[in-house]
This record gives C-alpha cells, sequence and structure tokens, in this order.
C-alpha cells in the first residue's frame, strides 16, 4: 500500500517560517517526481512546488523567493521550506507524488494545516 505521511504544519505568527516534510512508502517514485499543493478555505487546491527526480524544480509564481521544496537523503522524502509565511499563505497543504511525466499526481497524502495569524 502507497502512503505519503506529511509532517510539520502548524499555527505560527505572520513572518515565522515552517519546514513541512512528506515520506513516501510502499513504492518508489525514481524517474517521477514529488510535490506540494495546498487548498486554503473556500478556495481549490492548487500547485505550489515540485522536485523531479532529474533535479528540475518548479514554483507557483505566488510563492518564488519564499519557498524552497528539496529532496531528503532517504529516498522518496520532500520537503518544503517555507520562510516569510503570510497570513494568505494559510491552507492544508498536501504532499503528492508521480511515477513519470504525463503520468499525473496520482498519489496524495492526508494534509497537513498551515495556519498564519497576523
Amino acid at each position: 500500500q502507497v502512503q505519503l505521511v506529511e509532517s510539520g504544519g502548524g499555527t505560527v505568527q505572520d513572518g515565522d517560517s515552517l519546514r513541512l516534510s512528506c515520506a513516501a512508502s510502499g513504492r518508489t517514485f525514481s524517474g517521477g517526481a514529488m510535490g506540494w499543493f495546498r487548498q486554503a478555505p473556500g478556495k481549490e487546491r492548487e500547485f505550489v512546488a515540485s522536485i523531479w527526480w532529474s533535479g528540475r524544480i518548479s514554483y507557483a509564481d505566488s510563492v518564488k523567493g519564499r519557498f524552497t521544496i528539496s529532496r531528503g537523503n532517504v529516498r522518496d522524502t520532500v520537503y518544503l521550506q517555507i520562510n516569510t509565511l503570510k497570513p494568505e499563505d494559510t491552507a492544508v497543504y498536501y504532499c503528492a507524488a508521480n511515477t513519470g511525466p504525463g503520468s499525473g499526481w496520482g498519489y496524495w497524502g492526508q494534509g497537513t494545516q498551515v495556519t498564519v495569524s497576523s
């Protein structure tokens, strides 16, 4: 059974930093990618960042410069460093994975809540 488990969310103050973690088990995603999405209250889920096995990284324009995605030393782990948090970053953050180009984000974690208070 494939599982993606996120951790690291919480309630923080405007301007604080957080690091989210995601660990996958049950299969490897070598050749594919892992990424982060988020869903704010009343809004659709949106792409945040992704990192491919090749090392190629992509960010949503809204988070460039404040968010950093990276792979862990343990295979199939990924982190999201979030700096200078803003109230508009409040959302449930989901880890996702895909098995290769064109395969789609077929694997999802349960999400971790990030709440930023002003």
